[in-house]
């Protein structure tokens, strides 16, 4: 085992596995590594980072958006994502008790089943069912939804990028405010048009749509391209352990 910031990256048959060591609570980003594997070497889902396009027989998993034939890939490269590094020192990784990446953007095998391909536009995250689902960024919550593949959902925008929250428990009901995502065992309640700060719980894993397991379906978009929410991680731990670095700097 090699200890890496929050996290400690442990080898298995299959590869790496993220094992998150932080507080069930905390909203930093456990490492993704940097390194993708050469073409016939066993890889995990963490360091596996897809950019093709898909071509016009994909489905998509999103909010709102059921067997989508084509959806627009971002072009932002890593390298410009990673450049925007200290961006990202506010924002919270996406779910309490992390466990491991399950499912990374880009073309997969169905998990339903036979040998078909389809283009994943997510990264997925395994936690134990009921574990709290956290806003990424400061935003506002411009849809929750029940009627699509992604099941019980909530999308946030914050700026130029929109977030995508999938399979989570609940459902949506309506009442003289509007639209509002319901979790009684959760106790939350979360509107259309509700502002949410960063970290702010806005749901719980489950297991609602189209899923084997409970867990975090996790979108991504820029200006209404998809992008591969890995990237994005990998920005957010090297400006958190940069910060964080920095900090002790200074108290020494």
């Amino acid at each position: 085992m090699a200890l890496c910031g929050l996290v400690v990256l442990e080898a298995t048959q299959q590869g790496v596995r993220a094992v998150d060591l932080s507080s069930a609570h905390s909203t930093r980003s456990p490492q993704i590594p940097s390194s993708v594997p050469s073409k016939g070497e066993a890889i995990d889902p963490a360091i596996s980072f897809s950019v093709d396009a898909p071509d016009a027989k994909t489905s998509a998993l999103s909010a709102g958006k059921v067997d989508d034939p084509q959806q627009p890939l971002s072009q932002i490269s890593p390298n410009q994502v990673a450049a925007s590094v200290n961006a990202w020192n506010g924002a919270s990784f996406p779910v309490e008790s992390f466990q491991a990446y399950t499912s990374p953007f880009g073309y997969r095998q169905s998990p339903s089943g036979g040998y078909s391909q389809e283009f994943h536009y997510g990264l997925d995250m395994a936690a134990p069912e009921g574990s709290y689902v956290r806003n990424w960024w400061g935003g506002k919550v411009v849809e929750v939804s029940d009627e699509s593949n992604c099941g019980t959902s909530v999308v946030v925008e914050s700026g130029n990028w929109t977030h995508i929250y999938c399979h989570m428990e609940g459902h949506v009901e309506t009442d003289s405010r509007g639209r509002f995502m319901l979790d009684r065992e959760g106790g939350l309640q979360i509107y259309e048009g509700q502002q949410v700060v960063a970290g702010a719980r806005i749901g719980r894993v489950g297991m609602t749509g189209r899923t084997t397991g409970p867990h975090l379906h996790w979108g991504l978009k820029y200006d209404g391209n998809w992008v591969d929410p890995a990237y994005v991680l990998q920005a957010m731990y090297s400006g958190q352990e940069a910060a964080s670095q920095a900090a002790g700097d200074r108290l020494q």
